[in-house]
């Protein structure tokens, strides 16, 4: 009998005890082999983790809705200060109130100040150019000079910030005007504002436009003057405290001069004031009539230390006497387009002297302006120089700075504009630091302000 290997090999694996613990031949107790590998995942585990992204689900929703109901509210909020706040598309009056931008030179005082109709007319350009902001376009227009009356002049004028009574003459000159001119109503209202007597046209008679003249201005004096001729310009005037010269200035309309402002702010009030205009010798006013002064007006943000906004306004009890035989006459304040910048030429007057000489008189010397990053060198007023003042140089070394408030003027298109008040610097005794001056320009808008403030005295 042959016996089968495969039987001999696995009795060496298979004994007797063995043996007797084989399971029974049917099978019904058979276990499978490796069970924990194949059973599946016990149920609360499965439950557990659908409650988890279900949980996970329900927060994301919450808070995607919390996110959408703060942005409506947010953008609800910014809707009603849209349509609410006329700041989000007004203008500010000044004092943090605002107005509509429909309100802005209406004709109706809507800022508590009045600001919103302080400056809604304008002269433009050496020709003055009459002009009147168009609330409705938000543009400045020209004014058609059909039906315009020396009545409308006046009003106009006073409009900007000169007295009725200072009036000078209209004019008309010819234009180009695409965009439409503003032409005056048939049925106008002559005590209304003059913005309330306008209305917009495409048309106007022969294109013409209203020039205005508020004040005799700019005219008198010859452009050929030599340096250091002893005449007075027609505008330069002696301030003084009883016999005693402190300040010079000039006249910008027969009731207001204009001087710095640190030449007054040391004393108590008007009543201690003379003007004196034609002076040539601060020791002759023996045929110089002395005028009074009414009323001080010192630039708010005037700086003593810096001498920031050193400006300031002197208002006559009366009226200087301009007519064009007169010695007496006045210097234009530069019209909105009409600037000067270096390396132009200027003139000052000022009560001044030469080295060597003794009592001082009255000067005239030209100057060069000087460019603002030249100026501030670290060689010459080393950053000091700011958008309220300029400088410029004295074109003879000699003449000396003893005054303040003495104007500069530049000619352009042969009138006379007033575009600086001497502040500070010394011509001759530092010649790489030229003399410093206020910028009439800059202020303009406080000037008109205050002479329309104060047009009654």
């Amino acid at each position: 009998m042959t016996t089968s290997p495969y039987l001999d090999s696995g009795s060496c694996f298979i004994g007797e005890d063995v043996e007797r613990n084989l399971p029974p031949a049917d099978g019904s107790d058979v276990q499978p082999q490796y069970v924990h590998h194949m059973a599946p995942k016990p149920p609360p585990e499965i439950s557990s983790k659908h409650e988890g992204v279900k949980q996970r689900c329900v927060k994301f929703t919450v808070a995607a809705v919390i996110c959408l109901l703060l942005l409506t509210l947010i953008t609800g909020i910014l809707l009603v200060y849209y349509f609410s706040s006329p700041c989000a598309h007004g203008r500010r009056c000044g004092d943090g109130s605002c107005v509509w931008e429909s309100q802005w030179c209406d004709g109706e005082k809507d800022c508590p100040a009045g600001q919103d109709e302080a400056s809604c007319v304008r002269l433009h350009g050496s020709s003055f150019l009459l002009q009147v902001y168009w609330t409705q376009g938000r543009t400045w227009r020209s004014v058609c000079s059909q039906d315009w009356s020396e009545q409308q002049g006046r009003a106009s004028c006073q409009q900007v910030g000169y007295s009725r009574d200072t009036y000078f003459e209209s004019g008309q000159q010819p234009t180009d005007a695409d965009d439409g001119f503003l032409i005056l109503k048939s049925d106008f209202n002559t005590t209304a504002p003059i913005m309330h007597q306008l209305v917009l046209s495409k048309t106007c008679h022969n294109n013409s436009v209203v020039t205005l003249h508020c004040t005799d201005c700019g005219r008198g004096l010859n452009s050929s003057r030599a340096s250091g001729e002893q005449q007075a310009p027609p505008w330069q005037v002696s301030l003084r405290v009883g016999v005693s010269h402190r300040c010079g200035g000039a006249i910008i309309s027969p009731y207001w001069i204009l001087t710095a402002a640190h030449c007054v702010t040391w004393t108590s009030g008007a009543a201690e004031w003379l003007v004196y205009v034609g002076v040539v010798h601060l020791s002759d006013t023996l045929f110089n009539p002395a005028y009074s002064v009414s009323r001080i007006i010192t630039h708010e943000g005037f700086n003593s230390i810096t001498r920031g906004n050193d400006i300031a306004l002197m208002r006559l009890s009366k009226p200087l006497h301009i007519t064009a035989s007169s010695d007496i006459g006045a210097v234009c304040l530069p019209n909105v387009g009409v600037y000067a910048s270096a390396p132009e030429k200027g003139w000052i007057t000022e009560f001044s002297r030469f080295v060597n000489t003794a009592a001082p008189h009255l000067m005239e010397a030209q100057v060069l302006l000087v460019d603002a990053a030249n100026c501030n060198r670290s060689t010459s007023h080393s950053g000091k120089i700011t958008p309220d003042i300029f400088c410029a140089s004295a074109t003879d070394a000699g003449m000396c700075h003893t005054d303040s408030g003495g104007p500069l003027v530049s000619l352009k298109d042969g009138v006379w504009w007033l575009i600086g008040d001497n502040i500070w610097g010394e011509h001759c005794k530092e010649p790489n630091r030229p003399g410093v001056y206020g910028n009439v320009t800059y202020f303009l808008d406080w000037i008109y302000h205050q002479m329309k403030k104060h047009q009654d005295g």
